[in-house]
C-alpha cells in the first residue's frame, strides 16, 4: 500500500462551506485558485497511490465540513485531518461527538506556524484540549516550521504520552542554505519520544533552485537515523509543492531518498506507518491480507 499522508484542497471565495482563506491572498499566483482531489488524480493514479490524508489550511471549523466531503467523494480511501478551537477546550469538547461520528475524521492540527502567539502551542488551555484528543483516538499535527515550534514539539509530547504528534515537513530542514544546525539536534529531540512520528514531506519548498535526491539525502538520513523508518511516513504537500516542482517531481526525489532501503523499510514509510498513525484501514485503505 502506499500513501500520500500530506494533501491539501480548497475552494477560492469558500466555495459551499464559506471556509476562509485569509492567507491565500498573500501566496503565489500558482496557489491563488480552486485545487480539488480530481485535480491530483493523474499524478495519484501515476504513483500508484492507494489512499491518501487531507490535512486543514484554514483555522475553521467549516473546513472540516469541506474536508470531509472530499475525502467522502474521494476515488480511493481519504482520511482527514481537520482544526478544532483547542485553544478554547469548552468548545472542542463541544464539537468533537459529531467529527467523531465519522471514521474519516483522524486528527486536528493548527497553523502554529501563522499564529501571532509564538507559544500558542504552550498555552495550558491548548494542553487541556490536547488530552481530549489524547482519549478520542485523534492525533495532534505539529506544522512546526520554525526552530522555536520544533523545540516546543517534544515538550508536548512528553506532556501527553499517550498522545500520538505528528511532526509536518521533518520540521522544514534548511536544505536551500546547506544548514544543519539548530534543526539537526531539535529532529533528534523530537524524535526521543516515543509518541511522535514524523512526515517526509514539504522539502521542495525549502529546497532553493536544486530539488534533488542528492541536496535532500543528509536531511532524511539524519530522520531515519532519529526516527526510524517505522515512525516515518510520506506526503506530497500538493498542492503547496506546485510552487516549487511537480508533484511527479517531487515524488519520484522522495523515493530516490529511500532507494538504500530494504523492501520492508520502504514498505513502512509508504504506507504502515500512515496506516497505523491513522488507522486507516477503518475506510478500506489496507489490501487483504496485510498485518499490522
Amino acid at each position: 500500500m502506499t500513501v500520500d499522508a500530506h494533501v491539501h484542497v480548497w475552494t477560492i471565495g469558500g466555495g459551499e462551506y464559506r471556509v476562509e482563506y485569509d492567507w491565500l491572498t498573500e501566496t503565489s499566483d500558482v496557489l491563488y485558485r480552486t485545487y480539488t482531489l480530481n485535480d491530483a488524480e493523474t499524478e495519484f493514479a501515476e504513483h500508484g497511490i492507494d489512499a491518501a490524508v487531507l490535512v486543514q489550511a484554514s483555522d475553521s471549523l467549516a473546513e472540516n465540513q469541506a474536508l470531509l466531503a472530499a475525502a467522502a467523494a474521494a476515488k480511493r480511501p481519504t482520511a482527514v485531518v481537520g482544526w478544532l478551537p483547542l485553544h478554547r477546550p469548552a468548545l472542542t469538547t463541544a464539537a468533537l461527538p459529531e467529527l467523531l461520528a465519522r471514521p474519516e475524521f483522524v486528527g486536528v492540527r493548527h497553523m502554529i506556524h501563522r499564529d501571532p502567539d509564538p507559544e500558542w502551542l504552550m498555552r495550558t488551555e491548548v494542553s487541556e484540549s490536547l488530552s481530549q484528543l489524547a482519549s478520542a483516538g485523534l492525533v495532534f499535527e505539529a506544522v512546526a516550521e520554525r526552530p522555536d515550534l520544533l523545540a516546543q514539539v517534544p515538550v508536548i509530547a512528553r506532556a501527553h504520552p499517550e498522545l500520538t504528534v505528528v511532526l509536518d515537513h521533518l520540521g522544514k530542514p534548511p536544505i536551500a542554505s546547506a544548514h544543519w544546525q539548530p534543526w539537526a539536534d531539535l529532529l533528534a529531540a523530537a524524535a526521543a519520544e516515543p509518541n511522535i512520528v514524523a512526515k517526509i514531506s514539504g522539502l521542495a519548498t525549502v529546497s532553493g533552485e536544486e530539488i534533488s535526491a542528492s541536496s535532500w539525502q543528509p536531511y532524511v538520513d539524519h530522520a531515519l537515523a532519529v526516527f526510524g523508518p517505522n515512525r516515518l511516513m510520506l506526503g506530497g504537500d500538493w498542492p503547496f509543492t506546485l510552487t516549487a516542482a511537480s508533484y511527479d517531481t517531487v515524488w519520484r526525489t522522495t523515493l530516490e531518498t529511500l532507494a538504500a532501503l530494504t523492501a520492508g523499510e520502504r514498505a513502512l514509510i509508504l504506507g504502515e506507518v500512515a496506516d497505523r498513525t491513522y488507522n486507516l484501514r477503518r475506510l478500506g485503505a489496507m489490501p487483504e491480507g496485510v498485518s499490522e
